[in-house]
């Protein structure tokens, strides 16, 4: 799958320096992967250490001196795998690098499968969720979420559009892949109850794996929120194979980073430094280097899916 060329070399793996942070923080889940990576900001530019939210970080991160971020890097360019075949770089890296900054923290990025990440962070094997992950009444059941984006789903079908897709009603009767425990995936279910021939579902381990079936002829379209859509049908690497049938987005959302219901300070202060970022220009700038400035929130917000601030 093709990366977003801007900013590809923005995260470099792991460096000396950070060997022991990295260590300390691969202990959280017992093992590392090839995908552990460092986030750091693009060229070295990063955010003031705030001192006073510092302070109110658990003493236990305070310690360990990282923040271990769990992601799905098939998603560009909200996360996706650089050149390099290991570093994660996108949206949320470079977020997340900002962030990171302003608590004096080390970030590093896991890649693991989507489905998993729920799970992994309340359990506690993680301390954060950033993967395009859209805030749910569902999901909030399970971790709360810190809202920063706003995006809602696209079709993308092959280039010429050969099944003539316009919209959810016309995927009637024809295969959509789709990446499993997305919302795409529960979108789909509700619209099925419109066809008098049903859709097959194809649900994938990641979202590479679906795009894989499109372009092989095995899915008619594929269903993933419009930055990522966007960015695959204009893409020099991939937009001769794939583009957007229509322009409509359904059923707009936010994403949002997750957090362990019993980690309230650290949400409170993940929450709080965002908010720093969208009032210093820095988050919209780090939003226009990816060429995703047009899902800009005004203010950050926690579980906003079920009416939280």
């Amino acid at each position: 799958m093709t990366n977003h060329d801007t900013g590809a070399t923005r995260h470099r793996r792991t460096r000396p320096a950070l060997a022991a942070a990295l260590a300390a923080a691969l202990a959280l889940t017992g093992c590392g992967t090839a995908a552990d990576t460092v986030a750091e900001s693009p060229d070295g530019d990063s955010p003031t250490v705030d001192q006073a939210l510092r302070d109110r970080l658990p003493q236990d991160i305070v310690d360990r001196g990282t923040l271990l971020i769990v992601t799905d890097a098939s998603y560009p360019p909200i996360e996706s795998f650089g050149p390099d075949g290991q570093s994660i770089v996108g949206l949320d890296p470079d977020l997340a690098a900002a962030i990171g900054a302003k608590l004096g923290l080390d970030v590093i990025f896991r890649n693991e499968d989507f489905d998993r990440l729920l799970d992994l962070v309340a359990g506690g094997s993680a301390d954060l969720i950033m993967s395009a992950m859209t805030d749910t009444v569902e999901r909030e059941a399970t971790v709360d979420f810190v809202n920063y984006f706003a995006a809602g789903t696209s079709i993308v079908t092959q280039r010429g559009n050969p099944h003539l897709v316009t919209d959810l009603v016309s995927l009637c009767g024809h295969t959509v892949a789709i990446e499993a425990g997305t919302t795409q995936q529960d979108l789909l279910d509700r619209y099925q109850s419109k066809c008098t021939d049903p859709m097959t579902v194809l649900a994938e381990p990641t979202n590479d794996d679906a795009m894989v079936l499109l372009r092989t002829g095995r899915a008619v379209a594929v269903l993933l929120d419009y930055p990522a859509a966007e960015s695959l049908t204009t893409d020099p690497k991939t937009h001769s194979y794939f583009e957007l049938p229509t322009t409509a987005q359904y059923e707009p959302g936010l994403y949002g980073i997750g957090i362990a219901k019993d980690q309230t300070d650290l949400r409170n202060v993940i929450h709080d430094a965002v908010g720093q970022l969208i009032a210093s220009g820095e988050y919209q700038r780090i939003l226009e280097r990816w060429g995703v400035g047009h899902g800009a929130v005004s203010q950050v917000s926690i579980n906003a899916a079920g009416g939280g601030s």
